[in-house]
This record gives structure tokens, sequence and C-alpha cells, in this order.
């Protein structure tokens, strides 16, 4: 039986003291390639693997299912678990929900659905979570499209989260199934979990409620470290002491920090995860640029074959690519905010915003049929002279995964954890 992901992390926990802990890396699914470049890496490693998926990447059918490879929560279990026998990985590795809850999909928020009809869906997602296999829950009912720009009260955070505790475990009894884990809070400032002082009020009030219903405590509490992703780019200014105060903090309830929008980190910045004890950090939208990066390099190369003779017909994937990240409107979240209005029309005529639109947006049109079809395309021109466009998709993606792992002491973490949970 697989290790529970709350005993990975108080093993973890336990190593901080001797120094032989290590930063867990969630990654955020966003293509069949990027799970095979995660599991290829942690199998030459020995690190588990976190794949964390949001409600607009992954999600039951009848809620809208998902963008990344059209994936509900069965078919993306079943797409790790196809991915890591290929790689023959035989390690520990975890499926956690990522921002779950009431209003976490973009259509829920932007049609401001009432509270009672945005927590229903919020449920309904969490079975379709627990009855597929997922590790662990994330609970954030902060995203509410009522209290934009305003600090939710802690009150109404509170109630929310051990109310969607409680509804999960009681799912999860009724089916017979093994223990999971819980992450609560946000990296959103205006989730209200900014300071020091309002995170421990938060995990105490939390632990009493938990604790009059019999609940878990949670693997992770969210704190904001002060990163914060923004086109692609980290913007934020990592907060050691900040960060190290939270940790501490969350470690006395024998729970793991958790840090979010941790794309795009310096060296330095990732080498002070392990003093700052940060049990583990989120990082999603870096790994689709990277991928969407690799595309375009091999368009590159298909040009100078066309150029030498050696390729007839070329593939059209970079302006599907470019057309269709432009078009996905995806990319608006991730703008600075002079930038989220701007209209389809004004970037068409913009090439400098129109190319970094494509950088950030590339991997929200992965599943788009047109760009499979010019991808495959380009691979087989590729193949047609020796390259094999895929294994360097692969590769280049790895390169920056691999700068975290290594900076986050994550080499030979899975025997170090499976030592001290026995």
């Amino acid at each position: 039986m697989k290790l529970p992901i709350k005993k990975a992390v108080e093993a973890l926990l336990k190593l901080q003291t001797t120094g032989d802990s290590a930063t867990l890396i969630g990654v955020g699914p966003m293509s069949r390639n990027l799970l095979q470049a995660s599991f290829e890496l942690a199998k030459e490693d020995d690190y588990p693997l976190m794949f964390i998926a949001s409600r607009n990447q992954v999600d039951a059918d009848e809620l809208g299912g998902g963008y990344v490879n059209g994936w509900n929560q069965f078919s993306f279990i079943e797409a790790i678990k196809e991915v890591a026998k290929e790689v023959e990985f035989d390690g520990l590795y975890y499926v956690c929900r990522d921002h779950g809850g009431p209003w976490q999909r973009d259509q829920e928020r932007n049609d401001h659905l009432p509270t009672e009809k945005a927590m229903e869906l919020g449920k309904q997602s969490y079975v379709a979570d627990i009855e597929a296999g997922f590790d662990l829950l994330m609970i954030d009912p902060t995203k509410d499209p009522f209290e934009v720009g305003k600090v939710i009260p802690l009150g109404t955070v509170l109630e929310r989260t051990v109310d969607l505790i409680e509804f999960c475990e009681t799912e999860r009894k009724k089916r017979g199934l093994p223990e999971i884990g819980y992450e609560v809070g946000t990296e959103e400032t205006n989730g209200g979990l900014t300071s020091t002082e309002t995170y421990e009020k938060f995990i105490t009030q939390l632990k009493v409620e938990l604790e009059k219903r019999d609940l878990p405590l949670p693997t992770f509490i969210v704190g904001q470290t002060g990163t914060l992703t923004r086109k692609t780019e980290q913007v934020g200014h990592f907060n050691f002491k900040n960060a190290y105060d939270l940790a501490q903090m969350a470690k006395k309830y024998g729970v793991g920090l958790k840090e979010h929008n941790g794309d795009y980190l310096d060296d330095v910045t990732l080498l002070e995860h392990i003093p700052s004890e940060i049990t583990a950090t989120n990082v999603a939208p870096q790994y689709g640029t990277e991928e969407t990066r690799a595309y375009l390099k091999l368009v590159e190369l298909e040009q100078k074959l066309v150029e030498n003779g050696l390729i007839k017909t070329p593939s059209n994937a970079r302006e599907v690519l470019l057309i269709q990240s432009i078009k996905s409107e995806r990319w608006r979240k991730w703008m600075l905010d002079g930038q989220k209005d701007i209209t389809i029309n004004e970037i068409m005529q913009d090439d400098e915003l129109s190319l970094e639109i494509l950088d950030i947006a590339g991997h929200y049109t992965f599943n788009d049929a047109i760009v499979k079809k010019e991808i495959n395309t380009l691979y087989a021109n590729l193949a047609a002279n020796n390259i094999d466009g895929k294994r360097f998709v692969i590769d280049h993606i790895k390169r920056p995964i691999r700068n975290y792992s290594e900076c986050y002491n994550l080499k030979g973490a899975t025997t170090r954890i499976k030592q001290l949970a026995k």
C-alpha cells in the first residue's frame, strides 16, 4: 500500500531537524510530455512527485472537463499510471487537487454563481476526485466573486473549509477508501493569510473546529512567501523571514508549509527553500511555457532544413500555436493590470505582444486538434532528417525541473522518507 501523503510530509518535517529534508515540487500537469519528463527525473534521482491539477485543467465531464488533454479525474489518473509504467517508475507519486472548491472554474466565477450553487458544484468535483483516487485535496473557498478585491472574513473561510473537509471525509469513508490529505489556505492576498499573526490564528481556530468534528488536521497550509507569477516572470519578492516563521508555525501542528506561485525562481531563492523549511512549492505555468519554447526551437530548425532543401512541405506549427494562444484568452489572468482588457485585434496588430502571448499561453492550446496536427507534421519532418522532436521537447522540459530538484535537495528523498516512515 502506498505511503499516504500526510506520512510523507511528517517524515520531511522530522528530517528538517537533521538537515536531510527536501522541498517537494507540485508539478502542474500541462501535458503528457510533462508527466514523462517528471517521471524520468524522479526515477533517476529517487524523489516523490506531486501532480497538482486545478479545476480548469482537470475536472468532471459534466462540469466542463479540463483544458489539459480533455482529462477528467479518471482519465487523468489513468494517463499518469500509463506514463509511470512506460518509464518504469516505481517510486512515490501523489495526485493532488489544486484550488478545489466553489467558484474555482473560471466560468463559475464569471457567472457569479450564488454561494449554495457554487458549493454544490465544488462538492460534486471533490466526489469525482475522491472516487478517482486523488491523494490530496486543496480546500479553497476564497475565490468568492462577491468579495473581489476584499479580504474575505476569516470566519467565512474557516466555516467553508471545515464544512468541505467534513463533506469529503464523509464521502471517502462512505466508499471505504484510504485516507487522503488536505491542503488549506490560499496564496491570494485577498485570502487573508498574508501575515504570520493571521496565519497562526487560522491554524489554531481550524484545529479547534476540526477536532470538534473528529476530522483530520491538514497536510499542508498555504502561506504567502512573497512569490507572484505574472506573464512568464517571477515578479514577487521572496521573503525568507516570513517563509521561515510560517514554516515553524505550521510545523508546531505537524503540518507542512506549502508555497504557491513558485515559477521562474532564481537559484539563490531556490536554495533558500531548505533553510527556510518550506515543505513544498507549486510550479505550473513555467513548465508549460518551456514546452512551447521547445516547439518553437524545433520550428526554427525545420525552417533551416527547408532553406537547405531537406524538407519540402513545412508544418504550420508556429502560426497555429500563435493564433490559438491569442484566441484562447487564457493569458489574461497572467497579464499585468494595464493589459488584462486588451482586445484580440489589438494583439494581432502588435507582433511583439503576439509573441509574448504565445510564450504565456501556448500550453493552453496543446489539446486543440489543429495544434496536434501541425506538431505531428513537425515531428514527421524532423524524423525524416534523423531528429527525434518529441525527445527534444521532453528533455527541454526537464531542464527547469532538474534545477529545482537540485536546489531543493530532492535526490534520494524517497528513500529517506520511507526509512523514517517505517
